[in-house]
């Protein structure tokens, strides 16, 4: 497996670089495909964010932003890890009041 080193700004350039991953990887086009994502809760606290990418014949492509480690952990459709993404700061989370 795979180990990347990034500089992420803010949780909507995550976003767009777990989309832009999954698309490369599996030679899907970039924004024909949803992308959906749900926040990752520890003892009622948010740990991490799962990004889940809609593909082609009900196919799901995934991704995990781990907000311990600060690293994205990215899955194929069969649960196979093939990449590790090490962010090198936390991404800017983006504010509830904008």
């Amino acid at each position: 497996m795979l180990t990347r080193f990034q500089q992420i700004e803010s949780v909507h350039d995550l976003r767009d670089y777990v989309n832009t991953t999954i698309c490369t990887r599996y030679q899907l086009q970039k924004g024909v495909f949803s992308l959906t994502e749900r926040v990752l809760l520890r003892g009622g606290k948010p740990c991490g964010i799962y990004f889940c990418l809609h593909g082609p014949r009900a196919t799901k492509f995934t991704a995990i932003w781990e907000t311990d480690h600060n690293q994205v952990l990215f899955y194929g459709c069969h649960g196979e890890r093939f990449l590790k993404t090490q962010l090198l700061k936390r991404p800017i989370r983006e504010s509830a009041a904008a």
